[in-house]
């Protein structure tokens, strides 16, 4: 019988021979995961089987990058996974641990919702606990804050956290609330930002989280960026990153030159209306380009002009700027282009 496939999609890999981080194409079967050069491609590059593996997430083997999870195969193989953001990686974990635990049970791959395997109270769901830090009235408070002349946007100390969780009833003294952060930390929910943050979360301390007023920290999903004093130019270019995030994730750009197709990781943001498009193997911190919405027309397409045929594999959609440039991207699927499109034009119009 053939494997049943479950979910598919762009991670970044670590490779196995010369530890380079590439995006590659998976797909997660009911007994392995299967990974790609290209979503095109007929073969894999390779296959993990998952019977007897184990998933390791959040996997902190690596300082520098986030929301990566580890795959060990029986045979004492580490495979190494990134996500592009939070709720991707979270996806990708519910279904590989739960293609496990059916595989091992000889039982039909379903989804359920299962607890994360964190070291904290049974009362304590670190999802819910994290929605309502996020929310706009009651939930922890986003801050400008400067620090050794550089400015953190959208971030919060340590000891807002802290504060915030006793405050809330969630922790009934600041060890406790420590404890509790920490966990938010390890799973992603919450990032460091400054060297002080980053020097607790290298320590290899119990508690990652710092209760000190230059530790800084932000959400993942937010609209985090760090400017430093330089020219008024400079200053201009940060208010793109000003705006909250809508959506994110994968999609192939055409190149305007080369006319090439790569993965690019593509951050959705309203006032101001961008969207920034990065290298997902090198992380956030500097996007390799910026497309700016306000005016902009966003269309599905059939085909693309200079586009090799065999490159192009479907689900295309075209943004053309008020200046009339032209940005051709792939999605994965039928669905997700519709979803972009749909968010894409929404903050085109109401974002300034």
């Amino acid at each position: 019988m053939e494997p049943k496939q479950i979910k598919e999609g762009y991670l970044v890999k670590k490779g196995t021979v010369l530890n380079s981080w590439k995006v590659v194409w998976v797909v997660l079967s009911d007994d392995g995961v299967e990974f790609f050069k290209r979503k095109a491609d007929s073969a894999p590059k390779g296959m993990i089987p998952l019977k007897g593996a184990v998933l390791t997430s959040p996997c902190q083997d690596f300082s520098k990058r986030t929301l990566v999870f580890k795959l060990s195969t029986a045979k004492k193989q580490d495979h190494f996974f990134q996500a592009t953001h939070l709720e991707e990686r979270e996806s990708w974990v519910k279904d590989i641990k739960r293609a496990i635990t059916c595989l091992q049970g000889g039982v039909k791959f379903a989804r359920k919702s299962t607890r994360r395997s964190i070291r904290l109270p049974d009362t304590i769901n670190l999802s819910e606990l994290y929605i309502l830090m996020r929310d706009q009235e009651n939930g922890v408070k986003e801050q400008k804050l400067e620090k050794d002349r550089r400015v953190y946007n959208h971030c919060f100390t340590g000891g807002t956290v802290v504060d915030w969780l006793i405050s809330k009833d969630k922790a009934r003294n600041r060890p406790e609330a420590l404890m509790l952060a920490t966990g938010l930390l390890n799973e992603g929910f919450l990032q460091p930002a400054g060297d002080v943050s980053k020097e607790g979360v290298e320590g290899g301390a119990v508690s990652t989280v710092l209760d000190e007023p230059n530790a800084l920290y932000y959400f993942a999903d937010s609209g985090f960026f760090c400017e430093g004093y330089s020219s008024d130019e400079d200053v201009i270019v940060k208010e793109e990153f000003r705006g909250n995030i809508i959506k994110q994730g994968c999609l192939l750009k055409q190149g305007h030159r080369r006319k090439n197709w790569k993965v690019r990781k593509f951050i959705l943001r309203n006032d101001p209306a961008y969207i920034h498009y990065y290298d997902p193997t090198k992380g956030d911190e500097y996007p390799l380009g910026s497309i700016h919405l306000r005016g902009s027309v966003i269309t599905a397409v059939e085909f693309v002009p200079d586009a090799k045929r065999y490159d192009v594999d479907g689900n295309l959609f075209e943004i053309i700027t008020s200046d009339e440039t032209h940005y051709f991207l792939q999605a994965a699927t039928s669905e997700e282009r519709n979803e972009w499109i749909k968010a894409i034009h929404a903050v085109s119009k109401t974002g300034k």
